[in-house]
């Protein structure tokens, strides 16, 4: 059975930290900035006074999807090439970043909406059928979790497509912590799962 290697729960576990955190300082450094209606580019504008803040955690958040991505080898190919690609995305809407508060970045908005789309498919390019795997990346797993974060990710980028939405912010927040805390808790589920496994089997 492939492994979920340290390195890929490490990431796994600084993932949902970092990312909350992130926009928390940025936000909190900010007087005014209002995390319902704003978005998390916002912070990182550039007319924003946290925007290296913000673009830092960006990075961070990126990189660490790539150490996922090449250590969580108990996902198939096409889910860790899925996940890999969201990293890069990540990369590409903080290089491309939102001119102001008031407009927008074609670019930004492509890779944005790329690493969302991504991360919300990523389950199902990652599924495995044998049952030496858990269930979190097996089909009742996989494709649950892509169903829930790929309806939840339309409703987030419904609300950022119309202007004036006065929760577009929140909606961006509900679907960001989601899918890093469920890419976090397969990689964690199916690293214990390995574990006990090999003492079994000892």
């Amino acid at each position: 059975m492939q492994l979920i290697g340290i390195w890929a729960v490490v990431a796994a576990t600084l993932g949902p930290i970092q990312n909350v955190l992130g926009w928390t300082i940025s936000g909190a450094l900010w007087p005014g900035y209002d995390p319902i209606a704003k978005t998390i580019s916002d912070l990182a504008a550039d007319d924003s006074p946290v925007q290296w803040i913000q673009s830092s955690f960006f990075i961070f958040g990126s990189l660490l999807t790539l150490i996922g991505a090449w250590h969580a080898k108990a996902f198939s190919i096409p889910g860790r090439v899925a996940l890999a690609a969201a990293g890069v995305a990540g990369f590409g809407y903080t290089f491309f970043t939102t001119p102001s508060q008031d407009s927008f970045s074609d670019w930004h908005r492509i890779f944005a909406t790329i690493a969302f789309v991504l991360f919300s498919a990523w389950p199902l390019f990652a599924m495995r059928f044998d049952k030496r795997y858990h269930w979190s990346i097996r089909p009742v797993g996989a494709i649950t979790a892509s169903l829930v974060m790929g309806l939840t990710t339309l409703w987030f980028l419904l609300t950022w497509l119309e202007p004036g939405q006065p929760i577009v912010g929140l909606s961006e927040r509900v679907i960001a912590v989601m899918q890093v805390l469920w890419l976090s808790a397969a990689i964690w589920m199916q690293w214990l799962h390995q574990q006990r496994q090999t003492r079994v089997s000892v």
